[in-house]
């Protein structure tokens, strides 16, 4: 969570050199603590939970802070679609995930290492931090970034969509 917040607050101020590297930190130690967790035996239901919460968190900040850095009417518009495009597949894939672990078809049962199964869009995690790392690279393209961003993971909520509709019933 640190090293994510202050790399929205270097976004913020333009640092984007420094965001990349407290990016790249973030990333480290976002993977690290679930391993952490499962080799030293404390791996929880709480800690799992915890986890995604403030992944969420960060991806709003990140991009929050690079807006507020160079703000402008149409940079905001498009904060707010690639916002609601997170916030449309956050609702897409835990709702989708929560079915399947109540059918028994969730992460235990498919021997995933995650607290509860990730059913998969579009845009996952890797090409999450590949995007972020372009925001922070790229910042004169960042409007181009969060359209192209958003067009795919709202296409990864309707493939969820259409994957549901073909095996809840």
């Amino acid at each position: 969570l640190l090293f994510g917040l202050v790399t929205a607050v270097l976004a913020w101020q333009q640092l984007y050199w420094w965001a990349v590297l407290g990016w790249s930190l973030n990333r480290i130690f976002d993977g690290l603590d679930g391993v952490v967790a499962r080799l030293s035996g404390n791996q929880s239901d709480f800690g799992g939970y915890l986890d995604i919460v403030l992944d969420f968190v960060i991806y709003a900040a990140v991009p929050i802070g690079l807006v507020a850095g160079e703000p402008n009417e149409q940079r905001w518009l498009l904060l707010a679609l690639l916002l609601g495009s997170f916030y449309v597949n956050g609702v897409s894939w835990t709702y989708l995930a929560a079915i399947l672990e109540k059918r028994q078809h969730g992460a235990a049962a498919r021997a995933e290492e995650t607290t509860i199964t990730m059913p998969n869009g579009i845009v996952g995690g890797f090409l999450t931090i590949v995007f972020f790392y372009a925001f922070l690279i790229l910042p004169f393209w960042l409007d181009y970034l969060f359209v192209l961003m958003s067009g795919l993971v709202l296409l990864g909520v309707i493939q969820r969509l259409f994957w549901a509709r073909r095996h809840l019933d």
